[in-house]
């Protein structure tokens, strides 16, 4: 796939899309573990499952 075409939002199963999946769960592990983190409780805890 091109380059220029890595960071456009296009539907289904392309480069774009699992770049864009990949950056949302990199922040999403980082938020989740400074939460924590500051928090010094897990996840879980505060959800009470």
């Amino acid at each position: 796939m091109h380059n220029d075409l890595r960071n456009q939002w296009i539907w289904g199963f392309t480069c774009g899309a699992e770049n864009w999946n990949g950056r949302l769960a990199m922040m999403a592990f980082a938020i989740i573990f400074l939460f924590e983190l500051f928090l010094s409780r897990t996840i879980l805890s505060i959800l009470s499952i």
